[in-house]
């Protein structure tokens, strides 16, 4: 369940945890753009000189080359880098935006495809006056691409270190043998998620005992999407076993 007030998109799970993240706005979306476009320019420099080869066959070939490649890493990029970042480019990491399901759902690939592909539609007649323009008409502070797909850009809220000592785990955690997988939680795991399940395991007592083994089972099943331990580091432990031992290994290299 999801509601929009003052500028937040506000989400509540069915454990009655609610999340709130401010939604990004024009200006700020505009310097990730910025940011974005000189990546792009980078790359698009690299594939000029190899172009320029083709001018041997004839300068209309060379160009037409050249556009289509532009058109693919335009277009590319974003695609790639949401889905592989999740929903995050070069320009949206420095700016800590992040496109995500407006119903705070996982992101799909179809829904990172669909809003890029209509990103041209947005920048009609140019410098993206119509996305913008659609930004200032609507609570959700959505460009055309957004309203199709169903997403929203929201800003990450910086996170303050958690004292991980006060979850510690058992004296032996048994994903402390896989170094590579720990390795891989680190890179690939957002901070926010870390937060999120560090506030459930030190609030685990304020929660309905039903209520928290279905939300401790979400929450380990995200972590597990992203390494899979060997069966026998977890088959014995519970869900909330699991995750403080995730977060231990994980806090090492914090």
């Amino acid at each position: 369940m999801r509601a929009i007030e003052a500028d937040a998109l506000r989400i509540r799970t069915p454990e009655g945890v609610t999340f709130s993240l401010p939604l990004a706005g024009p200006v700020r979306r505009c310097l990730a753009m910025v940011l974005d476009t000189f990546c792009i320019s980078v790359i698009m420099t690299t594939v000029g000189y190899a172009v320029r080869a083709l001018s041997i066959v004839g300068d209309d070939v060379a160009s037409a080359v050249y556009y289509l490649f532009y058109f693919v890493v335009s277009t590319g990029y974003s695609i790639a880098l949401e889905w592989r970042w999740r929903g995050q480019t070069v320009g949206k990491r420095v700016l800590r935006l992040r496109v995500m399901d407006a119903e705070g759902l996982r992101l799909r690939p179809a829904q990172v495809i669909l809003r890029n592909l209509l990103r041209p539609v947005d920048t009609l007649p140019l410098l993206y006056l119509l996305g913008g323009a659609i930004t200032f008409f609507n609570g959700r502070r959505q460009r055309l691409g957004d309203l199709a797909a169903g997403t929203v850009v929201v800003v990450e809220a910086e996170i303050e270190e958690p004292d991980f000592t006060r979850i510690a785990p058992t004296k032996f955690n048994s994903l402390s043998a896989y170094p590579h997988l720990a390795a891989r939680l680190r890179m690939r795991v957002p901070r926010s998620l870390i937060a999120v399940t560090f506030e459930a395991l030190l609030r685990r007592d304020q929660f309905d005992p039903a209520a928290r083994l279905e939300l401790y089972k979400e929450l380990a099943a995200r972590f597990q999407a992203e390494a899979d331990f060997p069966p026998a580091a977890t088959e014995d432990l519970s869900d909330e076993q699991y995750l403080r031992n995730v977060l231990e290994v994980i806090a090492r290299k914090l």
